[in-house]
């Protein structure tokens, strides 16, 4: 029985969910996640757990905060001017805002507070600081 492997290419499904049994995400039939292990186009710590599956396994993958989006961090708030912002523009909570930062770095940053000078923005991860699990399903190895 062929095992997965550093290096394999492997077809998943899964239903991520977080401690409150919140789905952040899901992989089914229709839209299968593929990837290399070792490729680095997923989480190392997930990569880890699915080395030594068989086609057709099914497992439970808990990641804590700092193996997935890590943990959430004070430097990725910014206090903005809202003079720095077209008069007109509508804004508002949990709205996503491109910000070019210092050497033409662009990122989105999500807005989490408004007040009459400033805008607080928040460029971390919506998921960081969130412990994720995966009940995942390996289907395919090449």
């Amino acid at each position: 029985m062929q095992r997965a492997q550093n290096g394999d290419r492997v077809t998943v499904h899964y239903i991520g969910t977080l401690d409150n049994g919140r789905i952040f995400d899901q992989r089914d039939s229709d839209q299968s996640l593929s990837f290399t292990i070792g490729g680095g186009e997923v989480f190392t710590a997930l990569e880890q757990d699915i080395i030594g599956m068989a086609v057709g396994e099914v497992r439970n993958i808990c990641l804590a905060a700092e193996q997935a989006y890590g943990s959430r961090l004070n430097e990725n708030l910014l206090k903005v001017s809202c003079k720095m912002l077209p008069a007109d523009r509508e804004l508002r909570i949990g709205q996503k805002l491109s910000v070019e930062l210092s050497g033409n770095e662009q990122r989105v940053m999500r807005i989490c507070n408004i007040d009459q000078q400033e805008l607080l923005l928040d460029g971390n991860h919506d998921l960081a600081g969130c412990d994720l699990t995966f009940a995942l399903q390996l289907v395919n190895i090449e």
